[in-house]
């Protein structure tokens, strides 16, 4: 089942383990994410002296609400943890992200972060990626007509994501087409693949960057770790 409110709430206290004094902290976007920016709100209020990199427009509004101090990735190019959610996980903590429509910044926070933690619902964890049959795609939209063709080609068929009546328009002004996909049997070829297109800014395939899974499943939280010499759960 979906995290409820109460899970997501319980997962963000246990999240702030993960946070130290002075620390330079990513702050993702959607549904986990948002349950742990209002727990750190909440100690930030407290006392806590931390800096925040939003991940979205949605989230760094959200963050100033709660009177965390924030940056940019100008002002702080190395940040200690980033704390987000996922749409899929596989065994070896490779993810889909993106449904919520923020990938491309994501990506970029969660590259420039020592450490990327991520909070889910067991419902989000797959045997394989693209279980769920979907992977979000930004194009700019000069592009958009061109790189429908060209996933069209590959056999992808891309629907542009709506918002209402118009066409949803990311935080960096670009597009995303949710891409048909099934199991994906080499996700880093995959990407490769797709970012060639040109109009492609980036791909929902988030591939090697996550160290921490925590997973939320009948009241417990169990902590997935990559590991140093594998890709397996440790």
């Amino acid at each position: 089942m979906p995290l409820t409110e109460s899970d997501a709430a319980a997962l963000a206290a246990h999240a702030l383990e993960y946070i130290r004094p002075g620390q330079v902290i990513g702050l993702g976007s959607g549904q986990a994410a948002t349950a742990f920016i209002r727990a750190l709100g909440r100690e930030v209020q407290a006392g806590l002296r931390v800096t925040g990199v939003p991940t979205s427009e949605a989230t760094a509004t959200l963050a100033r609400e709660l009177h965390i101090p924030l940056a940019s990735l100008e002002d702080s190019p190395s940040i200690d943890v980033t704390l987000d959610g996922a749409d899929e996980v596989d065994p070896g903590l490779d993810l889909i992200k993106g449904y919520g429509g923020a990938l491309i910044r994501e990506k970029v926070v969660a590259a420039a972060s020592r450490r990327l933690v991520i909070l889910v619902g067991r419902d989000k964890l797959v045997a394989v990626l693209g279980s769920r049959g979907k992977l979000p795609i930004e194009v700019v939209p000069f592009a958009a007509g061109f790189c429908r063709r060209r996933l069209t080609e590959e056999g992808y068929a891309p629907v542009l994501r709506m918002n209402g009546a118009a066409p949803g328009v990311t935080d960096n002004a670009n597009l995303i087409f949710d891409c048909a996909v099934s199991p994906i049997t080499d996700a880093t070829r995959l990407d490769g693949t797709l970012r060639s297109i040109p109009g492609v800014v980036g791909t929902g395939l988030f591939v090697g960057m996550a160290h921490t899974v925590l997973v939320w499943h009948e009241g417990r939280v169990t902590t997935l770790s990559r590991s140093e010499a594998s890709l397996g759960w440790v």
